[in-house]
């Protein structure tokens, strides 16, 4: 969500072959479990659309082309994604946020034989997206309605190849998909060598990208960043995406280096030291911890 996509000029033309009958979207926002959600139909071309969530861009969709990704941070998190599936015949990914599935759908397309499951709060949302965007029937893609970190802990151990999490209220990811004990169960249910990536949408001057990178590097061995450079100069509200693994060789991949400088909008990934310099002094953040009560005194 609150992500910028890039030029819709560079969009390859509508032809009449890949223009068949236009879908059956509704006009205007359509009431859901926890807001609206609305179809806004990409001039020129009938069979593309933006859903928005309570007025905010979550995904762009292509019913012509499955493989489009349109969202700068989606394209980031899927080169992240081949890097793993380079490496595992029998990818599995878990997405925390699912929205109009864009991400997932694209994977699909890319990988047919990976296995997929989306959480999302809202069942009406994830029915309609099926409904709406012609999602994969499972196993392909299976849909799971609840809240992110509560189906997080009900999943086995060692599951998941990559755990991407996509989750926002309005403009802000909530805060208990921040912490330190969300992260320890997202690394939990990853395999050995999986990588979690999380989209964090954040304003200079960084102060929730800093702290959520602290707090990857506490529960993984190594951690990156994906941003525009603009971003990192802090000159604007934009999309990072966070990424952390136990595997000494992702992030080093050349491959994924040159993907993300070579992306429509290029980004830059900051690793290692850089990385750590990002964080800075930021600490850790953690789940609120109760209160101590205070002793009876007439106890005992």
């Amino acid at each position: 969500m609150a992500a910028r996509r890039r030029d819709p000029s560079s969009r390859r033309p509508l032809t009449s072959r890949s223009a068949p009958t236009a879908p059956d979207w509704p006009d205007g926002p359509v009431p859901v479990a926890t807001g609206t959600v609305e179809v806004v139909r990409e001039p020129g071309r009938p069979r593309a659309a933006t859903l928005l969530v309570n007025g905010v861009p979550s995904s762009f969709v292509d019913l012509d082309d499955p493989g489009l990704l349109d969202f700068e941070y989606m394209q980031q998190a899927a080169a992240v994604v081949e890097v793993v599936a380079a490496r595992r015949a029998d990818l599995s990914v878990l997405h925390l946020g699912a929205g109009g599935c864009a991400l997932a759908r694209a994977l699909a397309h890319r990988h047919p034989a990976a296995r997929q499951l989306a959480v999302e709060l809202d069942g009406e949302l994830a029915r309609l997206a099926r409904a709406w965007f012609d999602l994969p029937r499972a196993p392909q893609l299976r849909l799971r309605t609840g809240e992110a970190r509560e189906e997080l802990t009900r999943l086995p151990d060692a599951t998941y190849d990559v755990v991407a999490r996509d989750v926002f209220a309005g403009d802000r990811t909530p805060a208990h998909l921040t912490t330190l004990e969300f992260v320890q169960e997202a690394r939990r249910v990853l395999r050995p060598g999986g990588a979690y990536v999380a989209n964090c949408a954040d304003r200079p001057p960084l102060a929730l990208a800093r702290a959520e990178l602290a707090t990857l590097a506490a529960v993984f061995a190594h951690v990156g960043v994906v941003a525009e450079p603009a971003q990192l100069r802090g000159r604007r509200y934009g999309n990072l995406l966070l990424i952390a693994t136990d595997d000494p060789d992702l992030l080093d991949d050349a491959g994924l280096a040159r993907t993300l400088r070579s992306l429509p909008v290029p980004a830059r990934l900051l690793t290692g030291e850089e990385a750590r310099a990002l964080a800075g002094a930021a600490a850790p953040l953690r789940d609120p911890q109760p209160l101590e009560q205070p002793a009876d005194e007439h106890a005992g």
